[in-house]
Order: C-alpha cells, then structure tokens, then sequence
C-alpha cells in the first residue's frame, strides 16, 4: 500500500518556480520599502526574496478533471541597507493567496495562476476535497449529493410515481453507459474474494482463468467494471446491482483521487472492492478508507433516492394495512420490505436499513435472524432505543447474561420474566399468550409496544469491522461474519402498565404462599403441588411421558431420581422458579451448574421457560445436548 498521497507536497514540489517568480512579480508591483517601517535599517535598498514557502492548499472541485486550488504562500525578503555608511539587512514577511487551476487529465500541464492577493485567511471553495483529493460530504449532506448525483446520470429515478405506478430504479447497466463505461464478467481471484474492480486506464491486469486454474495477464481497456460472474451465484440481485453502481460512484467521485495517484505512481490502474466492503489497490491506506466510505454511504441513497423511496414506502404501508386489515405498520413492514426491494433492485437488507434511515423505525424489528430462526416483527415507540440497542437476542447471549449480570438475574429469578421468541417479555396476559400449538408466545400488542414490555441490551461488534460500517451491522442481524457482544442496559427502565403489575403480584402472592406450604418431606410436596396443579399422578405421567407408578417410586424414595427426571416433573407441572428450585432440592437432585454444563441449561430452562409445554422445553435444550 503507498503511502499518503498529498497534493500539497505536489504543488510544492512541481510549481516552485512559478511561486517564486509571482512573489517576485508581486514585490516589485505592490511593496515600496520606503514606506514600511525598519528598525534595523535608516536606508531602505531593493528587496530581495530569502525563501517562498507553501504554507496550505485549499482545493476545489470543478466538473470533469478540472480543478481550481488556493495556495497560501509565505514570502519571505531581505531588505537591504543603500546607505553605505550601514552595514545591515533586516528581514520582512508577507503571505499571499494564489489562485491556481489546471486539468488532471493532462497532468496539470495546463497549470495556470490566475489571480494573486494578500492572504486573508478565509477559504472559498464551494465543493471543497481534501489533501489527497476525496470529495468532503458531510453525513448530512449524502442524501444531497445523490440526488445531485441522479440529476446528472439519471434524473427519471427522482420521479414521484402513483401509488400503483412502479418506481423507477436505477439500472446499473443504462447508468454504466451513460457514464461511458463498459462492463466486462470476468474471473478476479480463485477464492472470489474480490467481487468487483473498477479500471481508470488501460493495462495489463492478473486475472484468475477458470479453465487452467491459475492467474493469466490480460488486456483490460481503461473505463472497465470487472466483475466475478461468481457475484451472481453466491450473492442476490440487489447485491450485484449495489456492487456495479458502488464503482460507478469510484469512476464519477474519485476520479481526481487516481489521477494524483497516478502523478506519484504511473503504474496505478484501478480499485479492487472486496467481498467483506473494503477496498484494496495502489491507494493510499487514507484514501481508500474515505472512498469507500463515501461508496457505501452514497450507493444506497442513489439507488433508493430519499423522496421517492419515502413516499413509495408510504403506499406501500397503506396499502399492505388495507389488504390485511392490520392495526400496526410492523404487522406489514416484512411485506413493505420485500415490495422496496423488488421495486428498487436492491437487497432486502438494503431497503431495511435505507427505510431506518428515513425514519421507519418500525423496520428494525424485521429480519433478524437468531437461532436459526427469524425472530417475528416487532416494533417499539420511536426514539426508546438507540442503534446500537436491541430486544432480541440469542438463548446463549441470554444465559450468559443472566449468569453475569446480578440485575437481570434479580429481574427473571422470581419469574417476572420469560425468554420467549428471543426476547426477555413482562409474564403478563397482555403481553404473553399461548399459539394454537401451547407455545408460548408475544401478543399482537406486545409485538407492536416492545418498549413496554421487554428489556433491553446493547450490542457491540467483537468482530474485526470499521467503524463506518458499524450502523449497518447493528441493524443487519442476518447470518454473517459479523460477531456481537450483547449486555444488558441497565438503565432501561422497562414500564409495563400498572394493571398488569398488580396482576402478576396476584400471581406471585399464590406463588409465594405455595411454597410456605412446602416442606422437606417428597410425598407432600407432590401431593400439594399436584393438588394445586388439579392433577394426578396418571396425568402427570401423561404429560411427561413416564409411567405413573415409576414417578411415585421416585417421590417415596424408593429409587433415586436423575437430575433430568426431576427437571421434567416440575417441567410436566410448569412450576415457576421459587418452586421448582424447592422441589429439586427436596428430591435430592439440587442442580451445580458451575460444575456441569447441562446443569447451567437445565437451570436455565427452569427459570426462562417454566410455562412451556414440555416439547418446546426439549426444543429448547437440544442446541446445547441436553436431553430431557
């Protein structure tokens, strides 16, 4: 990799001498000594310059290659003493501004100063880029520049279109030829680890050949897209779309970038853009970095263009909720999802995270996927949690941060709540209820007032990632490389309503008053639990698949029972923790999961899911190989 490309030390080193004839030409036109005022001096001769130092370069961005750059320059002179009784000099500074401009297209042979004033300090670049070149955008400025972007290009995309009207998405092979560039399929790397290259003149390029499995050198002509057809296999048509028009932005945004590359390193040729959104080539490590950020922040909001994809996202919400009779937009907002997508070409991650970004919060709830599952929809009121936070999260991540962290243990121990579809929810009739198959599950209501009734944690990403794509990650959980640490936010004060407060101390109370009745003998623990339970031994046995009279022999003592037996009996009578634990010390089966690792999930299972039917417990278990 090159090192830091700096267009200042360029125009310091290539355009000296006309610095210092300007500041000579400037002297003589515009600085009398006799009325400056020396001290060292009593007879001011004719100035003579020491040095013409670059101080700064302010460069601005003009169509095509042409640029236009304000130079500070410091002019440093001696003036001499014309009295010869004296021997002395002293010595003056002034610094000017030079406006400069030129072509990068022909090496800035077309060099020209075209104005020269004294220094004032204000810069008036308008469409400013920085040392190296790279266009400054700021964040909120991105939706600006692609519209700017789509103007020039492909102004039909910006169209506002009817509610059963079709968008018009940008289809990266038109944009390619209006651009003046081709684009070629063409094997890059044996491991495909590079899905697209973007070539600025032309070259003799390493290629993998598909035929002799080894690299050829190839021909390829400047203005060139190379991308693997393997793209097409293993990625979606919204990802290879996404991939063309993310070099099309490289050719039209950092053009001028290559160029002064190619003033330092004539050998430089292209951009390489890797499967994991980096970038690799001839560029320095800063550059690169700024390119492909501005790519990937840019290349969505070209495809998906801010008004049009807002207002489309808004028919398509009405009309989704009309046809299913939904009462909350995250009823419909897979469906909307899965519509942007087709609508636009882009992937369903893509419309995802674009519909976040103009304020449709309500898509971060869909597609995540964990246990390898997607997690249902869900949706919360605006603004109760950050990017970075989230309701859902693994069974593992879930059991060891119940493991860890004492106030979410405080939180579930007493079975105020439940880990159901990979959320931990408020145990209330409002928010949990049971699906046809005895699962529990979340409530219509629940899903849509997440904030209500279930906590939150943070995400962090442990994985190797770049800080400019860390958004992106947060809101695609979608199986991926990508690895994230989750803790529980403490500070989340969850709220749910009062009435079901009251009702779950109702519940509690019972609970509570349960196990006082409790006492260290087997047989009457067992009868009042399934006195309580209105069960019998037969339908317990039932329940847990075991003979009735084998459970009895078990609670007389008469045969000592496994941890996993005992589990399954205060499963098979769905006892919340404070009783379970009571009943499994009482049978001798008092469970050590510091020492044994199916301990830790059966315990685990006894507090999270205690309600559940006893298939959807072992459903539960079975990840970890634990049998029941």
């Amino acid at each position: 990799m090159a090192g830091s490309r700096s267009f200042t030390d360029y125009v310091r080193n290539t355009f000296d001498n006309q610095f210092w004839a300007i500041a000579d030409e400037y002297l003589r036109e515009n600085i009398n000594p006799l009325d400056m005022k020396l001290f060292k001096v009593h007879k001011a001769g004719e100035p003579e310059i020491i040095d013409v130092l670059v101080e700064h370069v302010w460069v601005e961005d003009l169509p095509e290659m042409r640029i236009q750059f304000d130079v500070a320059i410091s002019v440093t002179f001696e003036i001499p003493e014309a009295d010869y009784h004296y021997d002395g000099s002293e010595e003056k500074r002034i610094w000017l501004m030079v406006r400069c401009r030129g072509d990068l297209s022909c090496n800035l042979d077309d060099f020209e100063i075209f104005e020269v004033s004294d220094y004032t300090g204000k810069n008036r670049a308008k469409n400013p880029l920085d040392d190296s070149l790279v266009p400054y955008i700021q964040y909120e400025k991105l939706d600006e520049v692609a519209t700017s972007f789509l103007e020039g290009y492909y102004p039909e995309a910006l169209k506002i279109t009817q509610s059963k009207q079709d968008p018009v998405w940008v289809n990266p092979e038109i944009l390619i030829e209006r651009l003046g560039l081709t684009l070629k399929t063409q094997r890059i790397r044996e491991d495909a680890s590079v899905f697209g290259q973007i070539y600025f003149v032309d070259t003799e390029a390493e290629m993998y050949d598909s035929k002799t499995e080894s690299d050829m050198s190839m021909h390829i002509d400047g203005k060139t897209i190379i991308v693997d057809p393997k793209i097409y296999l293993l990625r979606n048509l919204g990802s290879v779309n996404n991939t063309i028009i993310h070099e099309c932005v490289h050719w039209v945004k950092h053009r001028k970038v290559f160029e002064l590359e190619r003033l330092y390193n004539t050998s430089a040729s292209h951009i390489s853009c890797e499967v994991t959104g980096g970038a690799i080539s001839t560029l320095s490590r800063k550059s690169t970095e700024w390119m492909e950020k501005q790519a990937n922040q840019l290349t969505p909001r070209i495809q998906m263009p801010a008004e049009p994809f807002r207002i489309k996202a808004k028919q398509y919400v009405a009309k989704f909720m009309q046809e299913s009779n939904a009462r909350h937009v995250v009823d419909v907002m897979e469906k909307v999802i899965t519509a942007l997508e087709v609508s636009f070409g882009v992937s369903r991650q893509a419309a995802k995270i674009r519909l976040v970004e103009l304020g449709f919060e309500e898509a971060i709830g869909t597609y995540t996927y964990l246990d390898g599952h997607y997690v249902k929809p869900h949706g919360f009121r605006k603004g109760s949690i950050k990017i970075s936070q989230t309701f859902s999260l693994s069974a593992q991540d879930a059991a060891v941060e119940r493991f860890i962290n004492p106030k979410l243990r405080e939180l579930t121990d007493d079975g105020d709540y439940l880990f159901v579809d990979n959320h931990f929810v408020y145990n209330s009739p409002l928010y949990v209820e049971r699906d046809k198959n005895g699962r529990l599950d979340l409530t219509g209501y629940a899903r849509s007032h997440m904030d209500e009734c279930c906590l939150v944690f943070d995400m962090r990403i442990t994985s190797k990632v770049d800080n400019i794509y860390h958004t992106t990650c947060f809101l695609n959980r979608e199986p991926s490389d990508i690895t994230f640490g989750i803790k529980f936010h403490n500070g989340f004060e969850n709220a749910p309503q009062e009435r079901q407060i009251q009702m779950r101390k109702k519940i509690q109370a019972e609970e509570l008053d349960i196990r006082k009745q409790m006492t260290d003998d087997p047989e009457q623990c067992m009868d009042l639990l399934l006195g309580w339970r209105k069960m019998n031994y037969t339908d317990l046995g039932l329940e847990i698949d075991r003979d009735p009279k084998t459970i009895s022999r078990t609670v007389k003592g008469d045969t000592k029972p496994k941890v996993e037996t005992a589990a399954l009996i205060c499963f098979g009578l769905n006892l919340p923790p404070i009783i379970s634990m009571k009943l499994m010390e009482v049978l001798d089966c008092k469970l050590n999961p510091m020492k044994y690792p199916d301990h830790q999930w059966i315990n685990e299972a006894l507090y999270m899911k205690y309600p559940e039917p006893i298939w959807a417990v072992r459903e539960y278990l079975e990840p970890y190989g634990v049998v029941i």
